[in-house]
């Protein structure tokens, strides 16, 4: 589709006194495909020629008339907008010769010419199961960190763990208190968390307590070795459980940066607002007034001297700018945020730090499950790692009833249920709530991952049945594209590299996710009313060829989404 774009604009910028490259930013797809595949809008031209669209875009159609480029094979106007349409042929022809030269690196470009970009996601707290709360930091954060790479950034994974905290302080007596060995070893978020819990009910009784978990958590924070030895073996255990549902999910992060590892650099945070004069002490806290600006005031440091969320996220992003010298540093977190990170910027704007204009809130809305659809072990929280578990479970039913002689069954059933959990996810645009059915999710015939892989699994037992020696360049097979379906087909496939960017610039995997399900749909178009096995020798070689390119596409924009495409299933 860019060459298309490149093509036109070289074809207009004489005509209408514009550099190419604007008249590339101007066109659109029209909103009824019989108009054309991309359109020039005459309406910035109107008040230059103080003439209506309509006249400009005739005038535009007079010039153009029995021309045709390589890619285009008319031009039509329609109302304020010279319509163009594609030459199929051509364009069908180095679209498929692109994929095919291309192959996993079709869809992938340059852009970020390997500057740097840190993504803060996934970021559970330590001691604390890994509830299914996380999934949409976790997996919108993993897709838009293999988007970013796709378009030639470095993307950075920093999964911002909450390990500092009062909590600690509460574990440290409640373990100290009724903690057993064995249960620590056998299940040690499990029994952490069980152990905090009953902290909590039991200081409602004992008051007590409190004090004694402020104590210890004083102590931690002054290097006591006792106190840090418990929260390094609380923190390690923690640690050794996710990574097994980061496993599962395909995951791996530059660094496990939590909030103790600003804790040394908050001193230096709180010198720098001084030196600005943008604080002022309150009743012995040190507060930042944000009222000029529409927010509510910050604390940096409370009267005890205790610091807070804010401050250290402050440490995080000078840290990150200092070391990484990020040319965007996206926080994916949940809309329930959005407040601290205004202040957050702001603060950072205050302080003279021009590169904030690059951090980024990524916010999401929250995930829920049907009642009575998902048991949990640990009280109200629903288990991430249980919730995989199902799917992959639900996945092996399936797929045992519609295809029970597979080979590779267990393979299968993962990559479809943990592909319908994450697409489950990414298919919704992010800043809404969802509503997660297992139902939907594992339909093959729906919108779901299940409906993409299918087709991909398809388009590979075609291919396994023609044999390879179908597998050569010929072009003047790939020009026999004629039927409306293949058309189509072809113009669905040339928008992968634009719906990447789209995908990553708006940070949302959402773009691409209902792209692939638009490539399946158009696929399964094409193959109920295109023969492709049956058809002359000829044609079947086109149309080889033509849903190898998907199968490509398909398999690369699912990639993007951290989700695999089987050959099988």
């Amino acid at each position: 589709m860019q060459k298309l774009k490149e093509e036109i604009g070289q074809a207009i910028a004489p005509l209408v006194g514009l550099e190419s490259t604007k008249v590339i930013d101007l066109l659109e797809i029209p909103p009824d495909p019989t108009y054309g595949d991309l359109a020039f809008p005459c309406y910035n031209l109107a008040k230059i020629r103080k003439q209506p669209p309509p006249v400009i875009a005739k005038d535009l159609g007079s010039k153009l008339a029995g021309q045709e480029g390589y890619y285009w094979e008319k031009a039509v106007p329609k109302g304020p907008y010279i319509n163009f349409h594609i030459n199929p042929r051509t364009y069908g022809r180095e679209l498929i010769r692109q994929v095919w030269e291309e192959e996993q690196d079709y869809g992938k470009t340059n852009l970020g010419n390997g500057d740097n970009v840190t993504i803060d996601y996934s970021s559970p707290n330590i001691a604390k199961p890994f509830g299914v709360g996380h999934i949409r930091s976790t997996v919108i954060g993993h897709s838009l960190y293999l988007l970013y790479k796709a378009l030639g950034y470095n993307s950075i994974g920093i999964n911002h763990l909450g390990d500092w905290g009062t909590q600690f302080g509460k574990l440290i007596v409640a373990f100290k208190r009724w903690g057993e060995e064995s249960r620590l070893e056998e299940d040690p978020v499990d029994y952490l968390y069980q152990l905090y819990v009953q902290f909590h009910h039991q200081a409602e009784e004992d008051p007590s307590l409190d004090d004694e978990a402020r104590s210890w958590f004083q102590r931690l924070e002054n290097g006591d070795e006792t106190a840090v030895s418990y929260w390094k073996r609380f923190r390690q255990l923690s640690l050794e459980t996710y990574a097994s549902i980061y496993g599962l999910l395909g995951i791996q992060f530059e660094y496990y940066h939590g909030e103790s590892h600003y804790n040394q650099m908050l001193d230096r945070v709180i010198n720098i607002v001084k030196e600005k004069g943008i604080a002022n002490e309150s009743e012995g806290a040190l507060m930042i007034d944000l009222e000029p600006y529409g927010l509510p005031p910050v604390m940096l440091r409370k009267k005890d001297g205790a610091t807070l969320y804010i401050t250290r996220d402050l440490a995080a992003a000078i840290y990150r700018y200092e070391t990484f010298n990020f040319a965007r540093s996206l926080y994916v977190v949940g809309a329930e945020q959005t407040l601290h990170f205004q202040q957050l910027f702001k603060v950072l704007e205050l302080l003279g730090f021009e590169w904030v204009s690059n951090c980024v809130h990524v916010p999401f809305g929250m995930i829920r499950f049907k009642e009575g659809r998902m048991s949990t072990r640990a009280g109200k929280i629903i288990l991430l790692e249980e919730v995989l578990q199902r799917a992959v479970e639900m996945a092996r039913e399936i797929i045992e009833q519609k295809n029970p002689d597979l080979e590779d069954k267990e393979g299968a059933a993962k990559a479809v249920g943990l592909g319908a959990v994450r697409f489950g996810d990414l298919s919704n645009d992010r800043v809404k709530n969802i509503e997660f059915d297992w139902e939907k999710v594992l339909d093959f015939s729906g919108e779901t991952a299940a409906y993409i892989q299918y087709a991909h699994a398809r388009i590979c037992s075609i291919i396994r049945k023609a044999g390879s020696d179908f597998l050569t360049w010929d072009d003047d097979v790939v020009s026999r594209l004629e039927k409306e379906e293949e058309i189509t087909l072809v113009k669905t496939l040339a928008l992968l590299p634009e719906k990447v960017i789209d995908s990553a610039e708006s940070y949302r995997p959402s773009v691409l996710a209902r792209y692939l399900i638009d490539v399946a749909r158009e696929f399964n178009r094409f193959y109920h009313n295109c023969p492709v096995l049956g058809s002359e020798p000829e044609i079947k070689h086109c149309r080889l060829l033509l849903i190898n390119s998907t199968r490509q596409v398909i398999a690369n924009g699912l990639g993007l989404l951290g989700i695999t495409a089987p050959e099988e299933m």
